[in-house]
C-alpha cells in the first residue's frame, strides 16, 4: 500500500504524541498537564485558573475546551493579547463587608411588648365590660320568693300541688294519647317523677268499643270530646291508641314575671313529644293563642336521625304562642332552639329554666348564659306580628292586647305543665318524614299509627319515659 508524504507526516507527529492520536488535547501549565501525559479529568477547567497561568502558544487548545464545554467564543478567551479571562465568583468574600451589630440596648426596644401588651389587655377589659353589661341586662336584678319546691320526695303524687290530667280528646293537637291517672303511666319511683307512655288496651283499638271517662267520673273537662271516644272498626276510627299522662299546677302555684327551673331527663323513642310549658291561669285576652303560652321545653323522641325541621332528640326548642286566633300564631317570631353536643338530651338529666320579666323573657338549658329563646319586649306583639287584616272568612281581625301591657300577653299569670304526648295531628312531626307512619289529614291517622307500633313502640323500651328530679318555681317577691 503506497502512503502519500501528508499522510506520513501525520502518522509520525501522531506516534510522537500518544493523547492526540486518542483525540485528548493536554494542555501545558494544566494541573492535569504533565509532560505528554493524560488530562486530569479532576483538575480546574482552564477557563477558571488566573490569568497568570499560561496557555498554549497559540491559545487554540483552551480555545476549544472553552467553548466546547461553555459555548464561549475565541474572541472571549483571546481578548488582552490572548490571556485567559478570571471567573469571577458572585458570591461576595468573606469580611469585605462590615455588618452592623448593635452596640447596646436601645431604650425604645421594651415599647416593642409593652404596646402589644397594653392593648391585649385593653381588649380583654372592653370585652369584660361588654359581656358584663350584657348579661346585666338580661338577668333581673329584683328579688325572687320560692312559690315551689317539689323534690318528690315525699314518695306520692300530692294532690295539693299537682292536678293530674285525665282526658282523651287530643289537647287540641290530635294527640294520639290518652291522659290518665293510672300508676303504669304517672307514678314516683326512688324520690322522682315518671310520666311513662304505654300501649293502649289491644281489644279497645281492635274491637268496636266506647271510654267514657264521664261514667267513672275522672274526666278533667267539660268538653264532650275530651271525655269520651270510640273504636269503629267499619270506618277505621279508634279510641287513642296510647297511654301517657300530664299534671299542672294551676290551683297551687301560678306566677307572673319570675323563674322556673325544671331538673329532668326526657324521654326517647320514636314520636314521643316531651313538654314542659306553661299556660295561663285566666285567659284574660281570649281562647288559644290569644291569652298566649310559654314553651320552656319542647323535644321529639326520635333520634339524631328524624329529618324534619327541628330535628330529634338532639334538639330542644323554647316558643312563644301569641295570636288574635288559632290560624294567626305569631309563634315563628319568637321561637329558638338548640343542639346537644356529640350527645341527645335524653342521655341524662338537664335543667330547663325560664327567666321572665315585665322587660325580657328567655328559657335556658342548664345555665341561664345558656339560652335556647330571647324575647324583650320593647314593642308591642300586635305590631311585630303583622297580622293580616281580616282572616280568610272576611271577618276582621283586631288587637286583643289593645288594653294590656307592652308584653301582653305575657303580663299574667302563667301555671306550669308536664307532659309527654304522642304523636298528633297538628304539624309538630311533619308528613313523609323519617318514615311518619301517619298522614294528618287523613281519617285514619290513629288507625295508621297503631298499624305500625311494631316499628315504633320497640324503641321507648329502655327511655321512653320522662323522669322528673325537681321543680323550682320563684316569683317576684
Amino acid at each position: 500500500m503506497v502512503h502519500d508524504d501528508a499522510y506520513a507526516d501525520s502518522l509520525r507527529t501522531r506516534s510522537r504524541h500518544p493523547s492526540m492520536a486518542s483525540g485528548i488535547s493536554t494542555l501545558p501549565g494544566h494541573p492535569g498537564f504533565h509532560g505528554h501525559g493524560p488530562v486530569n479529568p479532576f483538575a480546574t477547567p482552564p477557563v477558571s485558573t488566573p490569568v497568570t497561568r499560561p496557555v498554549t502558544a497559540s491559545g487554540s487548545a483552551a480555545a476549544s475546551l472553552f467553548e466546547f464545554n461553555f459555548g464561549g467564543s475565541r474572541s472571549s478567551i483571546q481578548g488582552n493579547g490572548g490571556a485567559q479571562p478570571y471567573f469571577r465568583s458572585r458570591r461576595t468574600p468573606k469580611g469585605s463587608v462590615e455588618t452592623p451589630r448593635a452596640s447596646g440596648k436601645s431604650s425604645k426596644d421594651k415599647w416593642l411588648w409593652i404596646i402589644p401588651v397594653i392593648g391585649i389587655l385593653a381588649g380583654f377589659a372592653i370585652s369584660g365590660v361588654l359581656v358584663y353589661f350584657q348579661i346585666a341586662e338580661n338577668l333581673s336584678s329584683k328579688q325572687y320568693c320560692s312559690i315551689l319546691n317539689e323534690d318528690f320526695s315525699s314518695g306520692h303524687i300530692d294532690p295539693s300541688i299537682w292536678e293530674t290530667e285525665v282526658r282523651l280528646g287530643g289537647f287540641g293537637n290530635g294527640e294520639f294519647d290518652e291522659t290518665t291517672a293510672d300508676e303504669s303511666n304517672l307514678f314516683i319511683k326512688d324520690g322522682q317523677l315518671y310520666i311513662k307512655p304505654t300501649l293502649q288496651d289491644a281489644a279497645l283499638v281492635e274491637q268496636n268499643s266506647v271510654i267514657d271517662l264521664t261514667k267513672a267520673g275522672s274526666c278533667t273537662s267539660a268538653a264532650f270530646l275530651d271525655c269520651v271516644a270510640a273504636t269503629n272498626v267499619t270506618n277505621g276510627t279508634i279510641v287513642p291508641p296510647v297511654r301517657s299522662a300530664r299534671l299542672n299546677t294551676r290551683k297551687s302555684a301560678s306566677m307572673k314575671y319570675g323563674r322556673v327551673e325544671v331538673r329532668a331527663k326526657i324521654p326517647q323513642g320514636d314520636w314521643l313529644w316531651p313538654a314542659i310549658w306553661m299556660l295561663p291561669t285566666n285567659n284574660a285576652y281570649g281562647a288559644w293563642p290569644a291569652s298566649g303560652e310559654i314553651d320552656i321545653m319542647e323535644s321529639r323522641g326520635n333520634n339524631y336521625t328524624y329529618q324534619a325541621t327541628g330535628g330529634g332528640n338532639q334538639v330542644v326548642q323554647g316558643t312563644l304562642h301569641w295570636g288574635p286566633s288559632s290560624d294567626y300564631d305569631g309563634y315563628s317570631k319568637t321561637t329558638g332552639g338548640k343542639v346537644a353536643l356529640h350527645s341527645q338530651y335524653g342521655d341524662k338529666f338537664h335543667t330547663f329554666g325560664l327567666e321572665w320579666t315585665e322587660k325580657y323573657l328567655f328559657t335556658y338549658i342548664d345555665s341561664r348564659l345558656l339560652q335556647v329563646l330571647y324575647m324583650k319586649f320593647d314593642k308591642p306583639l300586635w305590631d311585630q306580628g303583622h297580622f293580616p287584616i281580616a282572616d280568610t272568612n272576611g271577618t276582621r281581625l283586631t288587637n286583643p292586647w289593645a288594653n294590656g301591657g307592652l308584653n301582653a300577653p305575657f303580663d299574667q299569670e302563667f301555671y306550669l305543665v308536664l307532659n309527654v304526648a304522642v304523636g298528633g295531628t297538628n304539624g309538630w312531626f311533619p308528613d313523609g318524614k323519617s318514615g311518619k307512619p301517619w298522614i294528618d289529614n287523613s281519617p285514619t291517622a290513629k288507625k295508621d299509627f297503631w298499624d305500625a307500633r311494631n316499628q315504633w313502640y320497640p324503641t321507648w323500651e329502655k327511655n321512653g319515659q320522662m323522669i322528673v328530679d325537681s321543680v323550682k318555681i320563684w316569683k317576684e317577691c
